[in-house]
């Protein structure tokens, strides 16, 4: 026998916690092959509304996992189970739609880090060449200047720490 399900999960943090992507890890193991959930706001609460399709025992199955288990940092007040009758999209058309959502999210962070990885680049590329620069001044004065330079550096050091 077929039985459908609208399983509304609501909490202070049941978004950005994984929510939607454990329910459908659970849903394909347990082969339930109809199945969708949606991040809401409702109210300034979070909610996450799930509808399931499958057979009566894939469901009860189903539904006793949601009732018991959720993702790590999810916080939840309350699991509302209801029978529903509309339509629920296959499992594998939500997983196209998830990572749509997610490229969404992605795309404008990935570009943000590409401007921050050309900041540094280019950043670097000022460093390299002020090192070369000392380089260069290094190897034109011969050792014995460098070595002059060095002992009355020590000495003026030496003096300010009042060391003889």
């Amino acid at each position: 026998m077929k039985m459908k399900l609208r399983i509304t999960i609501t909490g202070p943090k049941v978004h950005d916690v994984g929510y939607r992507y454990f329910l459908m890890n659970r849903a394909m193991s347990a082969r339930i092959r109809m199945f969708e959930a949606h991040n809401i706001e409702g109210d300034g609460r979070e909610e996450v509304l799930v509808l399931v399709d499958g057979s009566e025992q894939e469901i009860k199955a189903f539904r006793a996992l949601v009732e018991a288990k959720r993702p790590e940092r999810a916080e939840v007040s309350r699991v509302l189970i209801e029978d529903y009758d509309g339509e629920v999209m296959r499992v594998g058309e939500y997983a196209q739609f998830c990572t749509t959502v997610q490229m969404n999210k992605a795309i404008p962070l990935l570009l943000d880090m590409k401007e921050g990885l050309k900041s540094l680049v280019d950043g670097q590329s000022e460093i390299v060449n002020e090192v070369r620069g000392l380089r260069e001044d290094i190897a034109v004065q011969n050792d014995t200047e460098w070595q002059a330079r060095m002992e009355k550096d020590i000495r003026i050091i030496k003096s300010k720490l009042g060391i003889r």
